[in-house]
């Protein structure tokens, strides 16, 4: 038996890394002669660096940055630099990561990109011509406004007075006033696999802003902040960039790069299995079955989520792919709708509360065991 194992982390409980690594145990245990072949991935989201990293030991000098939190307390964070492509790999997550605040402070109205573009201008200065934004785990909604006042943007009310980058500002927005300064030229790309448009029914606001804090009604207010922006900047800058699919990732901040700096999007998952050789392992080998996993399968995975995108990027291969979750908020038709064969939760009511989090790698390899007991 030859299974390739390639999960991300579980939020508030284990790396992508070992995650990888409760899985292996769980096949060893199952066949002590199976064949495994593991890999971290990441969507875009968090732990985005230390993929990149781990594929790539010694070859990126880490850059530590004193920056803002996404309610603008300083922090410290840090960035990939690797100075002979004159290449850096940013993480949104770094500095505008909803795990960077509590659940008390998650006030999505109040939250801000800022942080992160206070990194972007750093490598920018630093020399980087091409910069790789990976997105997800935001705690924001400001559709990016932050990173841009950090690079020189200014956003204006009605009386000509600077708005707070944040997305409870939105709606107030009257002016778009571009940088007074040049910056030096500079590509980005935005990694993500999320399709959602900026506003909608399956916009930014409504399908994600929820978990970031969002009340009923700062959902609308958002959607509504999302939707004025976007007229400002079709008046102003003569763009139209709402509907593109993938502009809604991380709280709009997609919009946001391609808008202000013509970002071009990266889906997040091929991204990352091409740089972790999840290909050659697959047209090399004969793999019986995939095995991957996140914290949560629910309705947003199908928007593009790490394990969408593996379903994807194994489909030509014909080998099913299995899933270990959290939580699995998901029915059977619904699990094979995705295009998944099978998924296994941690969770279970018996136990007691915060038990798969604590006994999660325990709980990941039983799981396992049992896929492979199903086959």
């Amino acid at each position: 038996m030859n299974v390739l194992i390639v999960p991300d982390g579980f939020k508030d409980s284990l790396t992508a890394a070992e995650v990888a690594q409760a899985i292996e145990q769980g096949v060893k245990q199952f066949d002590h002669n199976a064949q495994t072949f593991k890999l971290v991935a990441s969507d875009g989201g968090d732990g985005f660096l230390n993929v990149v990293e781990h594929y790539n030991r010694n070859k990126f000098q880490t850059v530590v940055v004193e920056t803002t939190d996404p309610l603008g307390r300083d922090i410290e964070a840090r960035y990939l630099y690797d100075s002979t492509k004159q290449t850096a790999y940013l993480e949104l997550t770094a500095a505008s990561g909803i795990e960077l605040l509590s659940k008390e402070e998650r006030r999505v109205m109040e939250t801000s990109t800022y942080g992160t573009g206070k990194i972007l201008m750093h490598a920018v200065k630093a020399g980087a011509k091409i910069i790789y934004i990976g997105l997800g785990g935001s705690a924001t909604n400001d559709a990016g406004i932050g990173i841009a006042a950090a690079m020189g943007w200014q956003f204006l009310d009605i009386d000509g007075n600077a708005l707070n980058p944040m997305g409870g500002n939105l709606n107030l927005i009257d002016k778009i006033v571009p940088p007074q300064t040049a910056l030096p030229d500079f590509k980005v790309y935005a990694i993500n696999d999320v399709q959602n448009p900026l506003y909608g029914p399956e916009g930014a606001a409504e399908t994600y802003s929820r978990q970031k804090g969002a009340s009923e009604l700062q959902v609308k207010l958002l959607d509504s902040g999302l939707r004025h922006l976007d007229a400002k900047v079709h008046a102003q800058l003569g763009m139209e960039n709402s509907k593109i699919p993938g502009t809604g990732a991380a709280g709009g901040t997609a919009y946001g790069l391609k808008t202000f700096f013509n970002a071009e999007f990266k889906p997040g998952t091929p991204f990352m299995l091409e740089l972790a050789g999840f290909y050659e392992i697959l047209e090399s080998n004969e793999i019986d079955l995939i095995i991957t996993g996140e914290g949560s399968i629910d309705h947003q995975t199908k928007h593009g989520k790490l394990i969408s995108g593996i379903i994807k990027a194994a489909a030509p291969y014909k080998v099913p792919v299995y899933s270990i979750c959290g939580l699995n908020k998901l029915d059977d038709s619904q699990v094979k709708k995705l295009g998944l064969a099978g998924a296994k939760q941690l969770y279970h009511p018996e136990q007691p509360k915060g038990y798969s989090f604590t006994h999660a790698a325990e709980l990941v390899s039983a799981r396992t065991e049992e896929i492979l007991a199903s086959l």
